[in-house]
């Protein structure tokens, strides 16, 4: 048996502040590998559980470092990241139908193994749930990746986007720049919609090919409509005033993570055939093809990057929920003694 020592992790703690701790110890499996840890990006999900006794952060990439006698698909020294997903059972339905998010026994980020996260020194996981990354992506911008960019990807794909489809993209963050970048590289005429023309430029380097104020132009006048919406604003929209922009059999795609009630008016459902299509987070397969397309088009997330101490972490989460970044943290590990690009 292995013993691996996890190093300097970042916790939650009930102030809400972010503490670093040491001595968490786990035990190395068969197969399982270690992960020393260069990045991590910090992605708005970690909000939610700044308060929990639990690691902090599940968008880590590094490099790995030892592979218990099991594991074939990685080796030592492969850059690697994870998804927010990192086990299940591997015999049930979901599981063999590639579903493995759906499992009744996976482990996700918040709920399970929460001595594990990517704010610290290491990590360790099953490799079957562990993804190589593609020497094309620079590992300092791989982070936001495994969550941000596996999520809105697999949403384009549950969606079932095509080629040449006009998607509107609600809210210029983090991702939505990203969204905007993907549909744009798989063909799709891409409509940005936010509130003011501040992000307009940005949104058309992107790729977006029209982009409108809403503050300024709220009924959408001369906008054709769209056949998807994919929603990434900070909080839900007026639903009765962006069914206006869909075609018919259009689809809405939530990609914020809201508790609230959605309302919608049912009239316009029913009789224009439109859809509303979620997504929770890529399963394994849509992950890895993520990764694929990243490094065959240049899709690249704009970040801000701080050092993973305890103060550059604790920044990071003040100045995320204030909405002061544009568009991604990533937090540098000055621990990190491997190669990281």
């Amino acid at each position: 048996m292995t013993t691996v020592d996890l190093g300097t992790v970042f916790k939650g703690s009930p102030s809400g502040k972010i503490v670093e701790s040491k001595g968490e110890t786990v035990t190395l499996g068969d197969d399982q590998v270690v992960i020393d840890i260069a990045y991590s990006g910090l992605c708005g999900t970690d909000l939610h559980y700044r308060k929990a006794d639990m690691v902090m952060g599940h968008e880590g990439v590094g490099v790995v470092t030892k592979a218990g006698p099991k594991v074939k698909n990685l080796k030592v020294g492969d850059r690697v990241g994870w998804g927010y997903n990192h086990d299940s059972c591997d015999q049930c339905d979901e599981c063999w139908k590639g579903n493995d998010i759906f499992c009744e026994e996976r482990k996700m980020y918040g709920l399970a193994d929460l001595n594990m996260g990517s704010f610290g020194d290491r990590v360790v996981l099953k490799a079957a749930f562990v993804h190589k990354i593609p020497d094309a992506i620079d590992l300092s911008m791989a982070g936001p990746l495994q969550c941000g960019g596996a999520t809105v990807y697999s949403a384009i794909h549950t969606a079932r986007v095509q080629r040449c489809d006009r998607v509107g993209v609600l809210g210029l963050g983090g991702l939505g720049h990203l969204a905007v970048q993907y549909l744009a590289k798989m063909g799709c005429e891409v409509v940005v919609f936010s509130r003011t023309d501040d992000k307009k430029a940005e949104a058309l380097e992107l790729g977006a090919h029209e982009f409108v104020a809403t503050k300024s132009n709220p009924d959408f006048k001369g906008v054709k409509p769209v056949s998807h919406l994919l929603v990434s604003s900070s909080k839900q929209p007026d639903w009765e005033q962006y069914i206006k922009v869909l075609k018919n059999e259009g689809v809405i795609v939530p990609l914020t993570v809201s508790f609230e009630p959605m309302t919608v008016p049912y009239g316009d459902l029913l009789f224009r055939q439109l859809a509303i299509q979620t997504s929770l987070v890529a399963n394994r397969l849509v992950h890895k093809q993520m990764l694929e397309f990243t490094a065959r088009t240049g899709v690249k997330p704009i970040v801000e990057q701080l050092e993973m101490t305890e103060e550059g972490v604790n920044t990071a989460f003040d100045r995320l929920e204030e909405g002061d970044v544009r568009y991604r943290f990533v937090l540098k590990n000055p621990r990190f003694k491997g190669v990281s690009n």
